[in-house]
């Protein structure tokens, strides 16, 4: 890895804070209250949600770089995924 990506990847992980966190934790609360209110069932909220935090967890992986924990993530999405349809 060149020292510009290296660079590039430290940038992009120091930009998501502590404020970027709490402001991400209320929207998630916030839409899993809006959908439970409107009466989704709670097993598809939880599922939507975790979606979502998945999407999350692996956008912010590759944009820091983490190439390895992409890799172990999407095996792992794909056990999971093996294993339902079982």
């Amino acid at each position: 890895m060149s020292s510009r990506a290296r660079r590039g990847a430290a940038e992009s992980a120091s930009r998501f804070g502590a404020t970027h966190t709490l402001i991400l934790l209320i929207t998630v609360l916030a839409l899993g209250s809006a959908l439970l209110l409107a009466g989704t069932p709670l097993r598809t909220v939880f599922t939507l949600l975790g979606g979502l935090g998945a999407i999350g967890a692996a956008t912010l992986a590759a944009a820091g770089g983490g190439r390895r924990l992409l890799t172990a993530f999407a095996e792992t999405l794909a056990r999971s995924a093996a294993r339902g349809r079982s």
